[in-house]
């Protein structure tokens, strides 16, 4: 009988919290249960990007619960809102040494340890984790850290850049396998001297028997009274990435068309500021709701006409590929983007969606009257995005592929 192997999982991020880096984790290490792995997966309590832990988790330093078959431990971390550096940082490195400490001490033998970053001290536990345990680390990495953070601004200090750069590479050095999400991170990371072989692309997927092309519910567009409305919707992080008061100028722009509303479900640090701006401005053509459960989001994907997956204009964002681009495909739905790289290619090329100079409202607000009464257009983008992600994007494929992977590393 073929032993199994044995994956640590180390991820800042995990349901119940919403996050695309907790979707991941989640879906990938299901999968890997199902394909006949044992998994465990580190991870801190649920307050993203809330900062308040559930009730049922409250007052608790440590707890193991299992979910589908992944034995989870939850560990200590500094719950604070997303929003405020410092405190942030501080998050990051609460759980950076309450995972190591857990891990090395309440979790048995392992064959192989995955760090999944952002944050990029999720890396550090991973690397530390790896020279203990005498296993092989991989690390995932989801967004570019540090240069996320120099680009948006957030570390200026050229001391600390200076020493971000220097661990980076350090993890980069350590880690057995680096297991990007697009194409062009093999580029990004080769350039910092690390040989190409070592890194390896796992695009994020989707959940293809969770989001599937629905019937327009009548009775919440009417709940919501936009009954007779063209809705563009945004789904996710209300953050500093996002430039989201950007989509609610265009907003303005378009507030005298009757037809047009602008939907927003999610929560986040820019979250306060964007209710204040529609309410100054008195945009009634926008509604923002708090967040929903991902397996309610689908009512809310039925009655969209058409996607926004906003990014501000930053070159780093031009090799992502976001995870939500695929919701929306498997939802059958079209994408409205703003991203000038990897995520506009496949936009184009596949004939999925229009892209959008980022953060020029007035080109969004131009854009979105060519396409408000071209149903022909969105029907066929929508079908090309659904059958795009069969093809190319099912999560359990990209599962299975990660896995084969994980085993190759164990032997070598």
């Amino acid at each position: 009988m073929k032993k199994k192997i044995r994956i640590l999982l180390i991820t800042q991020y995990f349901p119940p919290e919403v996050a695309a880096g907790a979707n991941r984790a989640y879906e990938h290490a299901k999968r890997w249960v199902n394909f006949g792995a044992d998994v465990t997966v580190v991870t801190c309590f649920p307050n993203y990007p809330t900062g308040t832990i559930p009730d049922r988790y409250k007052a608790l330093k440590y707890f193991e619960e299992t979910i589908d078959g992944i034995k989870v431990i939850r560990t200590f971390t500094y719950a604070t809102p997303n929003k405020g550096f410092f405190k942030r940082v501080l998050a990051y490195f609460s759980f950076m040494f309450s995972s190591v400490i857990q891990s090395r001490n309440k979790i048995g033998k392992q064959d192989v340890i995955i760090a999944s970053s952002p944050p990029y001290t999720v890396g550090i536990s991973g690397m530390i984790l790896g020279k203990l345990k005498k296993i092989p680390f991989v690390f995932e990495v989801r967004d570019l850290w540090p240069e996320s953070i120099i680009q948006l601004g957030q570390v200026k200090n050229r001391l600390v850049i200076k020493v971000l750069e220097y661990i980076e590479l350090l993890m980069y050095k350590n880690a057995k396998m680096i297991v990007g999400i697009s194409d062009p991170f093999v580029e990004f990371i080769s350039a910092k001297g690390i040989i190409e072989e070592k890194i390896k692309i796992i695009k994020n997927g989707v959940n293809l028997e969770l989001f599937q092309p629905q019937a327009v519910d009548v009775e919440l567009k009417t709940l919501l009274n936009l009954k007779n409305k063209f809705i563009i919707s945004y789904f996710g992080t209300f953050g500093l990435a996002q430039g989201l008061e950007s989509i609610l100028k265009t907003a303005e722009i378009l507030k005298d068309n009757n037809k047009i509303h602008f939907l927003f479900i999610g929560d986040g640090a820019d979250r306060e500021k964007l209710v204040n701006f529609k309410e100054t401005q008195n945009l009634s053509n926008v509604t923002i709701l708090k967040p929903i459960p991902k397996k309610d989001l689908v009512r809310y994907y039925s009655i969209s006409d058409i996607m926004l997956v906003p990014l501000r204009k930053l070159s780093l964002f031009e090799s992502a590929l976001p995870s939500k681009m695929f919701e929306i495909m498997a939802m059958g739905k079209p994408i409205l983007h703003t991203v000038d790289g990897e995520a506009r290619k496949l936009l184009e090329t596949e004939g999925i969606g229009k892209y959008v100079e980022a953060e020029n409202s007035e080109a969004l607000a131009n854009t979105i009257l060519t396409i408000v009464d071209n149903p022909e257009w969105l029907a066929e983008a929508g079908e090309k995005g659904r059958m795009l992600v069969k093809e190319r994007f099912n999560r359990n494929d990209l599962a299975s592929e990660y896995l084969q992977m994980l085993k190759r590393i164990k032997t070598i």
